[in-house]
Order: C-alpha cells, then structure tokens, then sequence
C-alpha cells in the first residue's frame, strides 16, 4: 500500500470539537473528508479528473478532489495541441510520473502555485472500450510518487475509468446524484465513487486512548455497520481472526521504535462466517516525545495471502514468490515478509556467505537503534559485514548446515545479545551441498519454537537458499555486462581548457542491458577536442562488440590528426569491411576551443542541439549522410557552425527522444524544452534533467553535453616554414630568436634555441618534404612544435659512445625540456617539447596575444 504523503509532513489532524478534544461515535465521515483522507495517504494532495472536451477540443475539467484542493489550482480547459502533461498522456496512452525537476519542464497545464516540493502524476482513464480522459494527481513531494504509491494511484485511475465508462446519470461536472439519510439528492463526486468502488478504507488511531476514527468504507470491510460502532479500536478487533491478533496489536499498540511505515495482511470473520483477507498500510507519527501520537493508514481487501492456518500454504505461497525474485534483494524481502508476519518475529536479518565473511543484504526493522550496539559501531552502517569466526553461534550453524534455536536467557555472543532476548534462530540456508547465506530470526519476548515452526523454518531455509543461488547467478550475470559496457565506454572525460563535458549512459532494462550506443571525448591539441556519440544497432552483445570497434577506430583516426569527414569516412570504409549485419550511426564535431568554430559530420544520426547562452534551444542543421556501414564510398560533408562563451552542445542518441509512443519530432523538441530549462552552470545536473525518468526504457540511451566557456587566456602563436636551404637552420633560430625578443622572454631563450635547431635538424636530416616551425607561449610555457611529412616517430638511440658522431640531438631536447613527445598528424607527425621561460614585464602599447606566420616569399 502506499506511503502517507502528508503524514510526512505532519499535517494530518483528528477530527475536534470546540475544545480540541477527538470527537468519537460522531456521525459518518463526510465523503470529501474520505477521499482527501484515502488521496493523501497515497501522496496525493489533489486529484482531477481530465475528459475530452468535444464542442472545443482538447480536455476539460469534470471533478477535483483532496486535501490540497485549497492550495493548487488546475486549469479548467486543455488545448489538444498544447505541451501540458495530461494532454501528453492522453496521446500517448501511458502514465507520466513527475518529480519537482521533471515537472518544471512543463510550463503549462500543471499546478498553480507550483513550488520546489510539487510533483505531478498524470494517468490515461482507458477502459477496453477505448480512452475516456485523464487523471492527474498533484504530489507534495519533491522527489515524486514512491512505486507503491504509483501502484495504488493506477489502480485507482482503472476504476475511475470504469466508473466513467458506465457513469450515467452523470452531471455536466462530472458528478452524479445520490440520497443522503433524509431522502434528498445531494451530488456525489465522480472521484468518491471511484474510491467506494475500489473499497479503500481509511482511518486514525489515537493509542493512548485506543479510539479509532475509520470512515464506513473501513467498517464495511471488517463488517460492521456504522451504527454498532463506538469509535475503539477493540470493537475491530472483535472481527479479526485470532490466529492475526498479535500482527495487528503490533500496529494498534505500536512502541516508541517503530516511526516508520507498516504493511500486513489480516483476516476478518463475516457476519456470513466467511474469512475476509484485508491488507492495511499503516503509518507512525510521533509527537514532540517521541511517543507514536497518531496512526494513521488505509485498509483494502486482497487476495493476496502471505499467512495460513496450515504451514503447507505458507510454503506454497513463499514458493511461488520466490519463483518471482531475480536479485539478491529481492529474495530478502521476500524471507522478511514470510518470516516477519507468519512468526510474529521482531527483527530478521539476512546475510549471503561470501568467501567466509557475512555481508548482510537486509535488516528489517532498518532502523539502527533496534539492533545491538556492536552492529552500529563496529559494521557499516548500509551493508554491514563481518568474518563467521567473529560469531561463532553462527559459525557452528553454517559449519554443521543445521538450524540453531537459541531460547529466552541464552549465553551468545555480544554481537548476537541484543538480536533475539525472548528467543533467536541462527538458520543458514543451504544450496546444492554449500551454505548460500545465514538468516537470523529474532523475538522481544519469550517465544517457545513449537515443533511446527521448526519444521516451517527449515523449509523457508531451504527455499530460500535455492533462491539465493538463483540471485547470485543473476547479479553476477548483470555485474558481467555492466563491467562489458563500462570497460566499451570511457572511463573519464578529459579536462577542458574552456569547457565542461559531461556524458551519460542508460541502458536498456531488458535483456543483458548492454548495447550500441556510445560516446567519446578525445583530447586533439591543446586547444582542439572532438566530441563523438554513435549508435550501433540493437542492444545485444554483438552490438556492443561493434560498438567497441567503432569507438576505438573513431578515436584512432582524430589522433592521427585527420579533419572529421576523413575520419567519419575511414570508420565506415572500415565497418564496411567486417562484413557485419549491423550498421551504426554516428555524429562527430571537431571543436577549436579558442575560436569556439565547429564542424560537425553527421552519418545517419540526430542532428546535435545547442543550448545559446541567452537559454534559447535549436537543432543544427548539419548535412547528413548515410549510416556507418552501409555505402563503402559514402560522402560525409562537414558543416561549420560557432559557439558561443555559454552555449552548451548537446549529442543525444534516439533512445532518448523516441519510441514506441513518442514521435521523433516531439522528443526532439521535449527535450530541448529540457534543455533550455535547464541550469546551465551544473552541466551534470542539466544531463540528469535531460534523462528524466529512468524507469522502463526500450532502448538504451547515450547523452553528451559540452558546455562551452572560452578560454580565459588565450595564448599567442607563430609559425615559420622552414626552407631547404643550406643555412635553413641559421633561419629558423634567427625566426626563433625575433620571436622571442617580441614576445618580451628572456629566461630560457638559449633552451629555446637549441631545441629548435636540434628538431629542425632532424627533420631536415631524415623526413622529405615539408618542415615547419610553430611556437606557441601560454603563461610561462612555451611549446615548440616541428612538423614534418614523415610519419615515422623520432628514436632515441640505445647506446651513445664518444666516439658517436650523432644521436645526442633528442637527448638534448629531452634533457632541456619540461616534456617531449610526438602525435601524428595529417599526412606526417609533429614532434614536441615544452620549456618553462620567463617573460619581462610587459610595455604599454605591446600586441595583444594572437598568431603570427612568417615563412618564405
């Protein structure tokens, strides 16, 4: 059942009269105060109900119901072409879940005032017989509607739908009539119908007094008419089965620990003789003492039955739910549910048996205060963990693979004292000839272990142990494809001198959860970077090896230093060439982070979005060509375009703007609404604001952002073409030499000088062609760059003797320089140092930085 939105809040009363004090045995609750009551317990603070509007298009209001109908206010008409979260829903048929972020995407149609708690459901009312509106519920939580919640506001939009499906009699504002005691016809809402017909009932326990407030769809279900009760709680608990009694008195008397949420399942004796299984969801709140001053919760019938008379359908039960399970998890919160309820035990524990420590999976109740001392101060808090040597009760369980029952008044371990003082079972859970794990069942108070129980642990024991197997067999299955995917895609993003990259990745929730879709950012120059993301088709593991490929070949050829439609054209010829089924699109940008120009090329992809820096979004019109893969002589032609300081770039796959029920234009432009409201200065939160809800996704989705902010010093540049002549090197130095004088810098300038002749000699020496001097100063480093059309990389020699006439030229540069090294580039390779110098401060009126190019006539 679901959490109570406004009990975490505090702000749900008992009915008073003049003095303040709880009026009992009063007349039946209003219907208004029913449904806020039933609504707020699942997190709603208003419902409305949304029906096609046929004289003027799009949806209109019929009814509005709960607690916060006084704060928030909905617009009365929709229009059907309009962005507003219910007429999304009713286009596209499925529910909308919206936290506080998510819902600021969504200028219109949504709650009025909307603060930084307001979150937002919207539900299709649909029947078999077609769609009949939408119900949207307004939550006060920034963080959305929890999963029980959303489970029970479902169940509640399907019986809204049905009531609208055979609503006649209905009004015009979607109400209908009903007669009150007195015969008159007074209206009833569409939503309270709903609610009586989904048979939920709600109330409010006083334990200090033992009074209960519960409205009559309470009383209907325990079977007891409104007359007949006197507002305490022992008139229903008349009505419950006896063998329930102690799981319910654990919630009508609840102690000071227990401040949290509570969920059973009951049975109630009809007046026809008959068991009745009801679920109740309950919820403490404590006053300024810590004493529970309230209880407050819902009540509904359920077919579900997680207790039996006999311990045969006990086992049934927890056979066919852990049938269901597939994570470790999963398998805990099963063993809690069936041994918490069915023992009425106060505190379970499970821990899994990895390499001969415990690693403790779940404690229920979570609260630290509950268990021993020993467990808060010596185990982590979140996943504790301890060798079996250091509980040897435990250990002579797990060792001996039988059940330990240890009564009231035992000697154990500190670690163990506290678990169980009326009694502890140390049950491990035993799978094909090995202990998966150790279960600890503990009680307050004196519990004697009848020899039906014992008989019903060592089962639930030997169930579960299976289960776990099963679990760990599973997770180390998803374990293996996250470590595949994660070990596909970069580890880290390299820092930027002018910008902020950010990337995300979410995979497909079916199947082994990895796929084609990927991204890079690598590292040109020192001012150039290129930012990749592509798609290989499917989401299997044969797409993800195509995609390792291609990442990996992307990334090759932009080192090498070829412009980007030579490297697009390269990894197609290249997946051509595998002779693959698959195909890839790709979407590659070559960004100067000086200049702020791009250069974009497109094979198949979505074209990339810019975020401007006035917070206005478009798509950029880059010219396409067809996917990786498919032609092996294709043409990628590249599209400039400038960057702004403050614009931010952002490379999205199709996972995240299309699917079944979303056309592509429409997640394209829901996500740059996304992307324009977003805040620009934390581009992380701005990508997790893209990605929105990561519930069930068809596809898996790749997300690249760049924010751009320009380099805060931008440095200055010269560069000389070397002659082939002999005195070429006296030039070079002589270049070097004016450069270095202009430019104001006189510590290492000798450094400076040799390492230029030396490289320039080099390349002179033993590369052909082409060979050019490029000097570049940022602050106190000064980069010298030569350039050659040899792509052959620069060796050391091994061993130099005396007698040597050559060979010590880069062990000079090398010596001399703070670094050293050598990147291909287009048609040859640069080799590279970097000295520290020292530059004179400078004189009024000198140039401002920039590049300089001197060379031969």
């Amino acid at each position: 059942m679901p959490h109570d939105g406004r009990a975490r809040s505090g702000d749900t009363k008992l009915r008073a009269d003049g003095s303040g004090a709880p009026v009992w045995g009063s007349p039946p609750v209003p219907e208004a105060a029913v449904s806020d009551r039933a609504l707020t317990f699942a997190g709603a603070a208003l419902a409305a109900v949304y029906v096609p509007d046929t004289a003027n298009g799009g949806l209109r209001l019929v009814d509005s119901a709960g607690s916060g109908t006084a704060r928030f206010t909905l617009p009365e008409h929709l229009p059907g072409s309009g962005g507003s979260p219910a007429t999304d829903v009713f286009r596209t048929d499925r529910p909308l879940w919206l936290d506080s972020a998510a819902l600021a995407h969504y200028p219109e149609g949504g709650p009025t005032p909307r603060g930084a708690d307001t979150s937002l459901g919207a539900l299709p009312l649909r029947t078999g017989g077609g769609r009949h509106g939408c119900l949207v519920v307004v939550g006060t939580s920034a963080d959305g509607f929890e999963a029980d919640q959303q489970h029970f506001l479902e169940r509640f939009a399907e019986v809204v739908a049905g009531t609208l499906q055979d609503g006649s009699g209905t009004r015009q504002d979607g109400s209908r009539t009903r007669q009150d005691g007195s015969g008159r016809r007074t209206p009833s809402s569409l939503l309270s119908r709903a609610l009586r017909r989904l048979r939920v009932g709600s109330f409010v326990l006083v334990p200090d007094t033992g009074l209960i407030d519960g409205d009559e769809t309470l009383l209907t279900l325990v079977g007891i008419t409104p007359e007949d009760f006197d507002g305490r709680a022992e008139t229903l608990l008349a009505h419950a089965y006896p063998d329930d009694m102690h799981a319910l008195m654990s919630v009508l008397e609840p102690s000071a620990r227990w401040t949290g949420r509570r969920e059973l399942q009951f049975r109630v004796r009809c007046p026809t003789g008959e068991l009745r299984w009801l679920s109740l969801s309950s919820r403490v709140l404590a006053g300024t003492d810590g004493r529970p001053e309230q209880v407050l919760g819902v009540v509904s019938a359920t077919s579900v039955r997680l207790r039996c008379t006999d311990d045969v359908s006990r086992i049934q039960w927890l056979t066919a739910a852990l049938d269901d399970v597939t994570t470790v998890r999963d398998v805990s919160r099963v063993m809690v549910t069936a041994l918490r309820e069915s023992l009425g035990a106060d505190r379970v524990a499970l821990a899994v048996l990895q390499d001969d420590r415990l690693m403790v999976t779940v404690l229920d109740p979570p609260q630290p205060s509950v268990w021993p001392a020993a467990w808060r101060s010596q185990w982590r808090s979140e996943w504790p963990d301890a060798p079996v040597g250091a509980l040897p009760s435990v250990q002579l369980a797990v060792r001996n693979g039988r059940m330990d029952l240890w009564p009231a008044g035992s000697s154990l371990e500190p670690e163990l004292t506290g678990v169980g003082t009326g009694g502890l079972a140390v049950l491990p859970l035993p799978a094909r000839g090995s202990v998966a794990g150790v279960c600890l069942v503990g009680w307050d108070r004196p519990h004697a272990f009848l020899p039906e129980e014992r008989s019903l642990l060592t089962a639930v024991a030997a169930l579960a142990g299976q289960a776990l197997k099963r679990a760990h067999a599973h997770d180390a299955e998803q374990e293996l494809a996250t470590m595949l995917q994660r070990s596909l895609l970069p580890r880290r993003l390299p820092e930027l001198p002018g910008g902020t990259a950010v990337a995300r990745y979410v995979p497909a929730r079916s199947g082994l959860q990895v796929g084609g879709d990927w991204y890079d950012v690598i590292d040109l120059s020192a001012e150039r970077v290129a930012l990749v993301i592509g798609d290989v088709q499917g989401h299997s593991a044969g797409a993800a090896t195509i995609m390792g490929q291609m990442r990996t070949a992307v990334r090759a050829y932009a080192v090498e230093g070829h412009p980007p439609d030579v490297v697009v054209s390269h990894a197609n010829r290249l997946l051509v060439g595998m002779e693959t089924d698959l195909f890839a699109t790709c979407c590659y940008a070559e960004l100067d982070m000086e200049e702020g120009n791009v250069l974009f090329v497109r094979a198949g992809h979505l074209s990339p979005l810019v975020r401007l820096p006035e917070g206005r979004t478009e798509e950029v019109q880059v010219e396409g060509g067809p996917p990786l893969g498919v032609l092996a002589d294709a043409e990628y032609p590249m599209t400039a375009f400038e960057l702004a300081p403050g614009a931010v770039l952002a490379l999205v796959t199709d996972g995240l703007v299309e699917s079944a029920e979303l056309p592509l234009d429409e997640g394209m432009r829901r996500t740059g609404a996304a992307l324009a409201a977003a805040d620009p200065s934390d581009p992380g939160r701005m990508a997790d604001a893209l990605l929105g809800d990561a519930g069930r996704r068809e596809d898996d989705v790749a997300l690249l952002l760049l924010r751009y902010d320009g380099m805060a010093s931008r440095p200055t540049r010269a560069g000389w073409a070397v002659w082939r002549l002999p005195d070429a090197v006296m030039h070079a130095r002589r270049f070097t030499a004016r450069t270095l004088r202009r430019w104001q810098v006189e510590d290492g300038a000798d450094a400076v000088l040799l390492v230029v002749s030396e490289l320039v000699t080099n390349a002179l020496i033993h590369t052909p062609g082409e060979v050019r001097v490029d000097l570049v100063l940022s602050g106190d480093r000064l980069r010298v760059s030569v350039t050659d059309s040899s792509p052959r990389a620069p060796a050391k020699p091994v061993i130099v003797d005396w007698e040597s006439t050559g060979g010590r030229g880069l062990l000079l540069v090398e010596a001399v320089s703070e670094s050293f090294g050598t990147v291909p580039v287009a048609g040859g390779k640069q080799v590279w140092c970097e000295i520290v110098v020292r530059r004179a401060e400078p004189v009024p009126g000198d140039a401002e930085p920039g590049t300089e190019r001197e060379g031969p006539p």
